[in-house]
């Protein structure tokens, strides 16, 4: 790749702008697993509901990420970006104005909290349509590295809520989001690219192709692992190795650092090598790795086999949409919105396994071990399209793009 030439194309400006505008929402999406303990001491909570209240950002991400795809098909990125930015600003000073201190209260933040995790239903329509198909993997790479604000969260929000409180995090969370949305609104641009407005049976019409349901598979594991460890992982370190908060999310932060700064990594890895082949190592990466978490390791064990094995599903991530926009050229938005759910539905179920595997059997090793079946799925998956996307949409007569 020609990395002079990619800095010659495409809008800069937008690329980091919706970098950003990521990076803050996903901050703020995973609040609750860092906060978790802390909240929990407060409302004496059970285990339960402390798994619950990770669980439910996740699971409202879901149910927003496939209308706010369609807004932004026919509405435009920038403007749906901003609106659902501002709500999320709103909830969270409410929350720490009004000093909630009930869980039914912390669960409306929470719900709340999962349009932030809309936001790459936003950002990646936003840069793909500004980028040619050869450039398509290092730039949702980059924008979808975002999700490396959930490294600030994991670092970052134990120490505040030891010094100020949980319910002070809150408020500290709005500062960064509105300087986000005020700089998101100045550098941002929508490209003059008209969207078809389409009822909506044809945006779910989607559905209908089996390789929507493939990449939604494929993002489920590797997106929405991610971000099923960025929720969960302080509790695994505090409960499973007895880790203080502050030094779980320490651990937690160079685990997720690991998979949210090398997104970019395996897009341009895509690029150079094909979506396919990448998405191959990756996965069989993944599949051993936590197969090994999966047993009872020394703590420095399981960080080390954590940090690989977080770094292969957060480099999947990009090699995914490195494939995406090729195969939807004409409804990157609506597909966007649908993997991206998938994306959040895999973490949830992820996190929900996670915190079963603890309640049912006191110990993580069956969650682990669902996120190794996951990554032999996702391979048998690769191994049944590859013949087929290679001779179709990713064929050299159709797309410039290694598939």
């Amino acid at each position: 790749m020609n990395i002079s030439k990619f800095l010659q194309t495409g809008d800069k400006d937008t690329l980091i702008s919706a970098f950003i505008y990521s990076d803050m929402s996903f901050m703020v999406w995973v609040l609750m697993g860092p906060l978790v303990i802390y909240i929990a001491q407060d409302l004496n909570l059970s285990e339960a509901q402390q798994y619950t209240l990770v669980s439910i950002p996740l699971l409202a991400g879901v149910l927003f990420r496939i209308p706010v795809g369609i807004l932004v098909d026919r509405f435009a990125p920038k403007r749906t970006g901003l609106i659902a930015q501002v709500i999320v600003i709103l909830v969270l000073l409410l929350a720490f104005i009004s000093k909630v201190n009930s869980i039914n209260g912390v669960y409306i933040v929470a719900i709340a909290l999962g349009l932030a995790g809309t936001s790459m239903a936003v950002a990646l329509p936003l840069c793909s349509r500004w980028y040619p198909d050869e450039y398509q993997g290092l730039v949702m790479g980059i924008a979808g590295a975002a999700s490396s604000g959930t490294v600030l969260t994991a670092a970052l929000a134990p120490m505040l809520a030891e010094s100020f409180g949980w319910r002070a995090v809150l408020g500290f969370a709005t500062l960064p989001l509105i300087a986000t949305a005020i700089f998101f609104h100045l550098k941002a641009k929508d490209t003059n690219y008209e969207a078809e407005q389409k009822p909506l049976s044809e945006y779910l019409g989607v559905l209908k192709e089996i390789d929507t349901w493939w990449f939604m598979l494929f993002y489920s594991l590797s997106f929405g692992g991610v971000i099923a460890l960025s929720s969960v992982m302080v509790l695994y370190f505090h409960q499973e190795y007895q880790f203080e908060p502050v030094t779980a999310g320490y651990y937690t932060a160079a685990c997720i650092l690991a998979g949210t700064a090398l997104r970019p990594v395996g897009g341009w890895l895509a690029d150079n090598f094909g979506g396919i082949r990448s998405m191959q190592r990756f996965y069989g990466v993944s599949a051993v790795c936590m197969l090994l978490v999966s047993f009872s390791l020394p703590s420095w064990l399981a960080i080390i086999f954590l940090i690989i094995g977080t770094a292969a599903l957060g480099m999947a991530s990009g090699a995914v949409f490195q494939l995406v926009p090729l195969r939807f050229r004409k409804n990157v938005g609506a597909v966007t919105g649908m993997v991206g759910a998938a994306g959040g539905l895999g973490g949830f179920i992820l996190a929900w396994a996670l915190g079963q595997s603890k309640q049912l059997t006191d110990g993580f090793g069956i969650g682990f071990f669902f996120f190794t079946v996951l990554s032999i799925l996702s391979l048998y998956g690769i191994n049944r399209v590859k013949s087929r996307w290679r001779t179709t949409w990713g064929a050299g007569a159709v797309t410039s793009a290694r598939v």
